[in-house]
């Protein structure tokens, strides 16, 4: 089993306990399958967890060329989920080329795992990943952040608590500050002051006693005014963002998917 280093950005935000499980998971996972990135998600990512919060681990592999091949080719996604000395896992991790196909269509999930910071396990793939995905961003990632600030939205309004709004104010945020600056930043902390929802450090605060902490109705009101305002402003960085239409590296990422794929055909 290959030990794993995990870097101290990420372990300072686990508890003792966090980091001993999610090092035991990465080495056994990396004994299986040869990743070019993990990614701690979730809200670790976003800068609100609470000590319940769940480990999710959102990763991208490289598949042996050869097992691509054969009668029956390797799955391109493995999940694993359950709960190791108190300490709920949910792995999650995608084969490279359907990862690149998401990256090519705005899909933030992966974008995230190649330019996101929390990544307790990266290989040198991923620093010549890195460029190439930051030249294939492009409008398209309005589709994924505005579908997903939607759908939370969706799930606030049947279940109001602080984490399901906090969940909205990070997606809409993400999208926004991506299309006008073409910098990624999943980190709810990172944004809230910049894009006038500093206050949303009360709801942060209120969410670290508990995933379900749940959220008085007249604070829900008072939000949505601003939410919605969130929703359009991202609309509005959609028309006027400096991103392309469409990445204009596709044939770049291509080229370099099929280098990866002989240097692994043994």
């Amino acid at each position: 089993m290959e030990r794993v280093a995990i870097p101290a950005r990420v372990t300072d935000a686990l508890t003792t306990e966090q980091s001993a499980v999610m090092k035991r998971v990465l080495e056994e996972e990396e004994a299986r399958r040869e990743h070019v990135v993990v990614y701690l998600s979730g809200a670790h990512a976003y800068g609100f967890p609470s000590p319940d919060s769940d480990l999710d681990l959102k990763a991208i592999h490289v598949a042996n060329t050869a097992d691509l091949l054969g009668f029956e080719p390797s799955a391109p996604t493995v999940d694993r989920a359950e709960i190791i000395d108190g300490v709920e896992i949910d792995y999650t991790s995608n084969e490279l080329a359907h990862a690149l196909a998401g990256i090519l269509g705005g899909n933030g999930n992966f974008i995230e795992r190649v330019l996101g910071r929390m990544t307790p396990h990266a290989s040198s793939l991923l620093d010549e990943l890195r460029p190439l995905v930051l030249r294939a961003l492009s409008r398209r990632v309005h589709r994924h952040y505005n579908g997903f600030a939607g759908n939370q939205l969706r799930f606030l309004e049947k279940e109001p608590t602080a984490k399901k709004l906090l969940y909205v104010l990070r997606t809409t945020l993400t999208g926004i500050h991506l299309l006008e600056t073409g910098e990624l930043e999943a980190d709810l902390s990172r944004l809230m002051v910049d894009y006038g929802v500093s206050d949303a450090a009360a709801l942060i605060e209120r969410k670290r006693a508990g995933e379900r902490v749940g959220l008085d109705p007249a604070l829900l009101e008072a939000w949505r005014p601003r939410v919605d305002a969130l929703f359009g402003r991202l609309d509005t960085a959609r028309a006027t963002s400096p991103l392309p239409e469409a990445p204009p590296n596709e044939d770049e990422l291509r080229a370099w998917l099929l280098a990866v794929r002989r240097s692994r055909f043994r």
